[in-house]
């Protein structure tokens, strides 16, 4: 294992094309010398997570991204096809426009590539008897006909399978089903009752509390990075029935998350600025995908030019943490 004091164990937020952002965090964050060690996300998150915990660097990610037409996840079945009325029927009757099989093809060949399948390919020797630490990556996902969160893979026994043997890639695929766009991904659970699994994202974008286990002495801290919007904060501005659901939604894809960018949550995130590019821009063009990059170098050398975890564990885990809401997008440090 690594030295302590370079150890980190990381969670990704979510946030379609905008991912790129997150690969030149990790950039960085390899650069200066930081091992991951237990690594979760939610969506794109969850893709960036699961392709590290399967050993890639951050310059292989690059190139992925780099290499990637995010265009080809738009994949249409067959009635998707119909002139006129193909998205309405497939939302209707699949419940998403897109397929997802493309995206979760070509993870399991980035996957597969490294040598993992299955969760059980990715167990931590040292944590191996602890469900919690077991493996080295957790992905967010949500069922939305039980209404409830999952943690994958230890969640999937509640489905009736072994989380060892649960396909890595089906697992981001159910993580990254954004509602609508993406058909949900159907299991049945212990009963045979069907359950719509989307994004993971409807209830926690941000699960950066994941690997907290109430100790005052972590051994070594928990990192988050966040993909901080243009508007993030800021009232949402509704005129009609479009925006008033779009209001909505993103209050759905929020809210859960903001209870927990407290000031002990905020001074270990690295906020990354998106630039307004949007979660399904999937035609961004290279310039665009380039300043992503740039966004997430540039976040994560000001992150750790200022992180002491020392301070850390002195100021929130040995004494209660104030219950203050911060404003990320105001600035990469908390007062």
């Amino acid at each position: 294992m690594p030295d302590e004091n370079k150890r980190l164990d990381a969670v990704f937020e979510g946030g379609g094309v905008k991912g790129t952002a997150l690969v030149g965090a990790i950039a960085v964050t390899e650069r200066l010398g930081y091992q991951f060690v237990n690594l979760a996300g939610t969506s794109a998150g969850a893709i960036v997570a699961a392709l590290l915990a399967a050993g890639y660097t951050a310059a292989e990610l690059k190139q992925v991204m780099d290499d990637l037409d995010y265009r080809r996840f738009k994949d249409e079945g067959l009635m998707d096809r119909i002139p006129l009325l193909g998205p309405l029927l497939s939302l209707g009757f699949e419940k998403g426009i897109y397929e997802g099989a493309y995206f979760e093809g070509w993870l399991s060949d980035l996957l597969k590539a490294k040598g993992v399948q299955t969760f059980g390919d990715l167990v931590m020797e040292e944590s191996k008897d602890d469900p919690r630490y077991r493996y080295k990556v957790q992905v967010i996902a949500t069922d939305i006909s039980g209404g409830r969160m999952l943690v994958l893979p230890r969640d999937i026994a509640g489905y009736g399978m072994d989380p060892d043997r649960l396909n890595v890639a089906r697992a981001v695929r159910m993580s990254m089903s954004i509602p609508f766009f993406f058909e949900p991904v159907v299991l049945q659970d212990v009963n045979g009752v069907p359950s719509y699994i989307v994004d993971g994202g409807v209830l926690s974008n941000y699960p950066v509390w994941l690997f907290d286990d109430g100790t005052p002495d972590p051994p070594w801290p928990t990192i988050g990075y966040k993909l901080v919007e243009p508007s993030e904060g800021k009232p949402n501005v509704i005129r009609g029935p479009i925006t008033l659901f779009a209001a909505l939604f993103a209050t759905m894809m929020e809210a859960h998350d903001a209870r927990y960018i407290q000031d002990s949550n905020f001074v270990r995130t690295v906020p990354i600025p998106t630039l307004g590019v949007q979660t399904t821009e999937f035609d961004l063009p290279a310039e665009r995908r380039e300043a992503l990059y740039q966004s997430g170098v540039k976040a994560a050398e000001e992150f750790f030019a200022h992180w002491d975890f020392e301070g850390y564990k002195r100021r929130y885990r040995q004494s209660p943490p104030p219950q203050r809401q911060e404003r990320l997008w105001e600035g990469s440090q908390s007062p």
